[in-house]
């Protein structure tokens, strides 16, 4: 008999793809079949015309499936299909029996089949369709996947085990700051455990997974470096340059593995930035360049410089959107992770079908 493992998370960008994918591999590893799904395709992009998800991309090279995109991903939770769905012109019903007759199909002869939900519980609400309704209409436990950095974030938890209630396996804390983990471990498992909510393990941050490097950034953002300096530092978060002179220090000192966001006419705000050991890099906004003076002393300090042609704005969402999503959907995060769940993780409770 197949047994069914739905992969969710308390909010997006939880590393659920990563986390369902290492799990699935291991299985492989143990000598099972495993096959793989994810009924709402949220994270979109398009390929040829058409509007697919990543993830199911990378799990079926990962897994090696055959199976067609259209039967891994069964419904493009696209804008599209939202309003769509919100003018009653999808079919909640039929929604679910094409999500049930893929799943099926999938599922033929396999020991696990890893089901990943979507960004978040509640995605797939207007369908009828929220991962805890897919977890029953697929007879499937939960893992639930949650970040932590304060006894607070329990509460998320807690909530999403109200909703999963019988259905939910057990929790795996991903991404835990050092400074974290003695609160989670002494104080936090004890009491969801004592709550009847069991926790498979709790995954150290790594800067491999919480970050790009300064070269993937400017990939990402389609910059033009303007210094030869190396681009392998990684970066974790951002600083807007709005403020000068002595506070701008202060706070950019303050910080560590960053990125500044400013004008590419801030050369004020550029050169404190550089006096920052905590700043890896420099992005320029609005398609302008620098002074020659901030080019050499980037050259003399070893910080690379990036020039966008977007303004301040649009350039800090589409930044913080690579860095939130991180390199966690790439064979070598899969690799990582894998590694993570086997040394801090009860991973065989996770994916044994005996």
């Amino acid at each position: 008999m197949t047994r069914t493992v739905l992969i969710t998370g308390t909010e997006d960008s939880t590393g659920k793809t990563a986390i369902a994918l290492a799990l699935g591999q291991l299985a492989v590893e143990n000598g099972l079949s495993v096959g793989y799904m994810k009924p709402k395709g949220t994270r979109l992009q398009s390929n040829v015309g058409k509007t697919i998800d990543e993830d199911p991309m990378l799990a079926r090279e990962l897994l090696d499936l055959d199976a067609e995109m259209h039967e891994l991903e069964p419904i493009v939770y696209s804008p599209t299909f939202v309003e769509q769905a919100i003018r009653g012109r999808e079919n909640p019903a039929q929604l679910r029996e094409t999500v049930r007759e893929n799943f099926e199909a999938l599922a033929a002869e396999k020991d696990l089949m890893l089901v990943e939900g979507a960004s978040d519980l509640d995605v797939g609400g207007i369908v009828d369709l929220t991962d805890a309704d897919l977890a029953e209409l697929l007879d499937a436990e939960v893992v639930l996947v949650s970040p932590f950095e304060t006894a607070g974030d329990a509460d998320a938890v807690l909530g999403a085990a109200d909703r999963l209630d019988e259905r939910l396996s057990g929790v795996i804390f991903n991404a835990v700051a050092d400074a974290s983990f003695d609160t989670l471990d002494s104080d936090v498992i004890p009491f969801l455990e004592g709550r009847g909510i069991p926790v498979f393990g709790a995954l150290p941050r790594t800067q491999e997974l919480a970050g790009v490097t300064v070269g993937e950034l400017a990939d990402e953002l389609g910059a033009e470096l303007l210094t030869s300096a190396s681009t392998d530092e990684f970066v974790e978060r951002f600083l807007v340059g709005a403020m000068g002179g002595d506070s701008a220090l202060r706070h950019f000192r303050r910080t560590r593995n960053a990125a500044l966001i400013t004008g590419g006419d801030r050369s004020d705000v550029q050169t404190v930035a550089m006096e920052a050991s905590g700043v890896k890099c420099l992005v320029l906004t609005g398609g302008l360049r620098p002074s020659s003076a901030v080019i050499g002393t980037a050259e003399e300090k070893g910080v690379p410089i990036m020039a966008v042609q977007s303004d301040t704005l649009a350039t800090i969402d589409r930044a913080e959107d690579v860095v939130r999503r991180g390199r966690t959907r790439s064979p070598e995060t899969v690799e990582r992770m894998r590694a993570l769940l086997s040394e801090h993780a009860d991973s065989g409770a996770i994916v044994d079908t005996e």
